[in-house]
């Protein structure tokens, strides 16, 4: 069946004529927002592990990590090509040299057609976005940029360390290189209205992002967010509000920008709440429901041409 939105992996079956799934990387990475001196360890919503990123071979190399991924993807979903999902923390906070080479290593796994390296906006300086247009030269080439909120206000409660000029400032580079851009935004922020969560729709509509990943708040143990949950003073959406909301949303964006998530699904042994959230094909039936039920499309409330 149709969806009333532009979904990622149909795009990717589009264009490679088969199954093609994202393997999660651990390069080993760090992050600035957890060291360097800034007040700040890490973001309110991040744990231990880099924001609940899981089932990666931690440890092993990175063709080795790959290799076992492959092998489970291949079982279950008959998967008949890769993309290397560089994930946790900051991917392009290194040297030059090392992200090159991490990068090279991952493309030289059979299969691998594809990389998307995740990172921040303040963590892609002019010489890593030259070197990422070299890899969107020889593959299909993807930047991740965790944004959040376009509000200020929220980004300095979240801890990000970095402001929503940071951004704007990283896709204008990344647009000028023709770089593909995915944009990481999450719904349900507290001290966030309705429309202000919408004004980020609309923001990521005005840039034309080629793509966007929308999360729901969700809250996992053993972070700064987690603690403040647990005293009670962080409220999550129920999966009704969750469903309005994201269609809504939908309905703001561009119509040309692909989906590549629509909910989170924080690791079931971390995560507070909400716990509705672990029924992923539920929550998604529900809001493809929501748009049947509307008579709406992505983008049918977009303004910006």
């Amino acid at each position: 069946m149709s969806k009333a939105y532009r979904v990622y992996s149909d795009f990717l079956k589009q264009q490679f004529g088969g199954r093609v799934h994202k393997i999660s990387v651990d390069a080993g990475f760090g992050c600035p927002n957890r060291e360097g001196g800034r007040q700040a360890s890490g973001c309110l919503f991040c744990d231990p592990n880099g924001s609940g990123a899981t089932g990666i071979a931690r440890g092993l190399p990175i063709r080795d990590q790959i290799g076992q991924a492959k092998a489970i993807m291949r079982r279950k979903y008959r998967a008949q090509a890769f993309i290397a999902y560089f994930q946790p923390f900051s991917n392009t906070y290194a040297p030059l040299e090392r992200l090159r080479a991490c990068y090279d290593e991952a493309l030289a796994v059979e299969d691998v057609v594809g990389l998307a390296v995740g990172t921040r906006p303040d963590c892609v300086p002019f010489e890593v976005l030259d070197l990422l247009q070299d890899y969107h030269q020889r593959t299909d080439f993807w930047l991740e940029l965790g944004l959040q909120s376009c509000h200020d206000r929220t980004l300095n409660f979240l801890r990000r360390g970095h402001d929503y000029a940071s951004f704007l400032q990283a896709a204008e580079g990344a647009q000028q290189r023709g770089l593909k851009l995915c944009a990481h935004v999450i719904l349900g922020l507290p001290g966030e209205s309705l429309e202000e969560m919408l004004q980020t729709a609309d923001e990521m509509a005005r840039l034309r992002v080629d793509g966007i990943k929308i999360h729901l708040l969700h809250i996992l143990s053993g972070t700064p967010l987690g603690r403040l949950y647990q005293q009670g003073h962080i409220q999550v959406l129920e999966q009704a509000e969750y469903v309005q909301l994201a269609a809504d949303f939908l309905e703001r964006l561009h119509p040309q920008t692909l989906i590549h998530r629509l909910t989170g699904d924080g690791p079931r042994d971390s995560l507070l709440a909400p716990l509705w959230s672990l029924n992923k094909w539920e929550v998604l039936n529900a809001i493809d429901d929501e748009m049947a039920r509307r008579g709406s499309t992505q983008g049918c409330r977009c303004r910006y041409g």
